[in-house]
């Protein structure tokens, strides 16, 4: 059979994080040249040579080309991690095989970062990394990397994308907290999130549309869905962003999980990297409830580190002293656990839903109370 380079390669469905899960039609050019950029980009890599850990999913766009791909093209030894949750097969394999690259999520890294008796492993044969499909808190880089002495560099990607498009240099300048810079052959621009069309001016925050070969070709049987986002051969990601002097990007938040209270906006990012600045918490998750008089409210879920005390009043000054007033939340719940993906990825959504239903069920309970008066 003959293959072309425009011709489908894969459908990947994506996350559906903040809605119902699409399959991306990814091509053959799609994913070769996104794993050729990605092979330009860890040029210090040898091929034959080294070892890729395999903790990333292979049917998640980021596992396929960031674990699997990348793998094939360098003829590196894969370590398969079947369950990315079981932090001391991680760890023993790491030891055992030595490996050399390792893609990851944050979720790994903390996870890792706080194994027991951990310094006193030998984890140094691992060399490069890099962090996608959540933020990566900065303490968690800087504590992984005296670990190891490997270097992270943090990207970003979408399943539409193949999936990567920006990333920290490993080898020269990079901006812990951002995204990075584009890959080669790729094009990024912030826009005016109403229009889609007009350059935000540098440091304002729009939303981050992208250009380049690993664009995906649109998704499976929904042309409608294709045309919101595939736009005049820009891919606009729903992801909200600023660019800095120097190219850099950093992520602010999804438009869809952007949180307006009484006419400002709020990015739950922001608000999470605050939190997870604060030494007794491992995790958190921030969204919007509804509010009567504010339109929504901000209330954030914490999950706190073992061993910590820590009253929803202390997290709400820790946030006073870094956030504006209208960004401090207003609520904060304590969580054992936050739901998560498949890729450990934080499920907002399912924060919301619980919300939701929460708020449902009492306003029937006082239409009940009012009804039985």
């Amino acid at each position: 059979v003959s293959v072309g380079m425009d011709d489908l390669s894969t459908l990947l469905y994506t996350g559906g994080t903040t809605g119902v899960s699409k399959g991306a039609e990814l091509t053959q050019r799609n994913l070769s040249y996104n794993v050729q950029q990605l092979r330009a980009w860890f040029a210090a890599a040898e091929d034959g040579r080294e070892t890729v850990l395999g903790v990333l999913p292979f049917f998640h766009s980021y596992g396929l080309t960031v674990s699997l791909n990348l793998g094939v093209i360098l003829g590196a030894a894969n370590v398969l991690i079947p369950n990315p949750r079981q932090v001391h097969a991680i760890v023993d394999s790491v030891i055992k095989h030595r490996v050399t690259l390792f893609p990851a999520v944050p979720a790994t890294y903390q996870a890792i970062c706080n194994y027991p008796h951990v310094e006193r492993l030998d984890l140094s044969s691992i060399k490069m990394c890099n962090s996608g499909s959540a933020p990566l808190p900065v303490e968690v880089l800087e504590r992984f990397e005296q670990l190891t002495g490997a270097k992270i560099s943090e990207g970003y990607g979408l399943t539409e994308t193949s999936p990567v498009t920006h990333s920290n240099p490993l080898y020269g300048k990079r901006k812990p907290g951002s995204i990075g810079v584009p890959l080669p052959d790729t094009d990024v621009r912030v826009v005016d999130p109403a229009t889609g069309t007009v350059d935000q001016p540098t440091g304002e925050v729009g939303e981050l549309i992208i250009s380049g070969p690993q664009v995906m070709r649109g998704y499976w049987k929904q042309p409608g869905e294709t045309a919101n986002v595939v736009r005049d051969g820009w891919f606009h990601t729903g992801d909200l962003a600023k660019m800095d002097e120097d190219g850099f990007c950093f992520i602010v938040g999804r438009k869809k999980e952007m949180i307006l209270c009484s006419g400002f906006n709020v990015y739950p990012d922001e608000v999470d990297r605050v939190l997870m600045g604060h030494p007794a918490i491992l995790e958190a998750a921030t969204i919007g409830i509804p509010d009567e008089r504010r339109g929504e409210t901000v209330k954030s879920f914490v999950v706190r580190r073992a061993g910590h005390e820590l009253t929803a009043d202390q997290v709400i000054a820790y946030c006073r002293e870094t956030l504006a007033p209208f960004k401090v939340p207003r609520a904060v719940e304590f969580r054992n656990a936050l739901p998560r993906s498949s890729v450990l990825k934080i499920l907002r959504r399912e924060l919301r839903a619980q919300e939701l239903a929460k708020m449902g069920k009492a306003a029937g309970q006082d239409t009940a109370s009012l009804s039985g008066r």
